[in-house]
């Protein structure tokens, strides 16, 4: 493949980087704070981190000079909602249906001191897993559909 392509993937994920500390930032307040249901918490911070996302993609990774910020924003946003309906999705999966218990592996492999562990990790570890995933999607979309016009 063209090292080109693994350039653009290595600034993809730095910017979702930034992106997963406004998502989990927003998702945390959200949640905690205002006591939001936490899909409700999930999807504001999912958006607001695609937002960022995508003036930092347009402007560093992809270069982009197309004059229609406008339709380009929408499909943007369009793959961020397909990769939220995937991201709420592998949550319920891993968090509600399998009940991943991220809190007690981590205890049984000394991973974290018993103080910091809490039930409220095992939403924000599946939460993790789901944005790992997603972001695949998410740069496959973006790379061969949005700025690629």
């Amino acid at each position: 493949m063209n090292p080109a392509f693994f350039i653009k993937f290595a600034k993809f994920a730095l910017v979702g980087c930034s992106g997963l500390a406004v998502d989990f930032g927003v998702t945390f307040l959200c949640k905690e704070i205002l006591r939001v249901n936490k899909y409700v918490a999930n999807s504001l911070g999912f958006a607001c981190a695609a937002s960022s996302n995508y003036f930092l993609n347009r402007w560093w990774t992809f270069n982009s000079n197309d004059p229609d910020m406008t339709r380009q924003y929408a499909y943007f946003f369009a793959i961020a909602l397909a990769g939220l309906a995937i991201n709420n999705f592998l949550v319920w999966l891993l968090h509600d249906r399998l009940k991943l218990n991220f809190a007690k592996a981590a205890e049984k492999l000394n991973l974290l001191p018993a103080r910091f562990l809490s039930p409220k990790l095992d939403f924000y570890a599946a939460k993790l897993l789901a944005i790992l995933c997603v972001t695949l999607w998410n740069f496959a979309g973006n790379y061969f559909f949005t700025f690629s016009m």
